[in-house]
């Protein structure tokens, strides 16, 4: 998964002022919202000047888009799944902190923004879909492809809707709000997608 560093934007940047920058930004998003957060505002909070960021970031939607990968990744870190060798376990791990990342109020509203964004605005849904949702999904479909050679999944499951029968519903319920995020539900969710999804025994 590609990190808030590789943003498309081609100037150089002083790593000190840019995680100053993406750090004002998801906070301003987070106590803000979206839609009450400027460039003007993160520019004042981070004593940068508006240029400095509209040199680096095109505009807000790909600003945020790189604070929240930035607080959910983290500059240069490993995003690989686990691989323990149990599938279950491995997967249910990465749900869990998922829901702990939903559960988390600055996290929630920040991103909350983000989604919204990134359904009106086609552009920043593209580069959404390429540098976060797109990248994500491969790393999933690798781990789990790891699971088929080894026998722990059926070999004809179609990768891309075994990840969303694993992962989608967390996400849904998130999105809609409409049941409890709890670390025991999404170690369920994991349980019973298996279950559709493993080989024959």
């Amino acid at each position: 998964m590609p990190t808030a560093q590789q943003s498309s934007t081609g100037r150089r940047r002083n790593p000190a002022t840019r995680a100053a920058i993406l750090a004002t930004a998801f906070d301003g998003v987070a106590e803000l919202g979206y839609a009450r957060l400027t460039i003007e505002k993160v520019a004042a909070r981070a004593g940068v000047g508006k240029q400095t960021i509209y040199r680096w970031w095109p505009n807000k939607g790909t600003l945020v888009l790189d604070a929240v990968l930035e607080r959910s990744v983290g500059a240069g870190e490993s995003a690989e799944l686990p691989d323990t060798g149990d599938l279950e376990a491995d997967l249910a791990a990465v749900l869990v902190a998922t829901v702990e990342e939903f559960a988390d109020p600055a996290f929630d509203r920040a991103l909350r923004g983000l989604t919204a964004a990134v359904i009106e605005d086609p552009d920043l849904s593209r580069a959404y879909r390429e540098r976060l949702d797109g990248p994500m999904r491969e790393l999933k479909k690798r781990r789990l492809r790891r699971a088929q050679e080894v026998g722990q999944l059926d070999p004809d499951v179609d990768l891309d809707l075994a990840v969303d029968l694993i992962f989608a519903p967390v996400t849904r319920r998130w999105t809609e709000r409409s049941g409890d995020l709890t670390p025991d539900g999404a170690r369920a969710i994991v349980r019973h997608a298996l279950r559709g999804l493993a080989g024959p025994a």
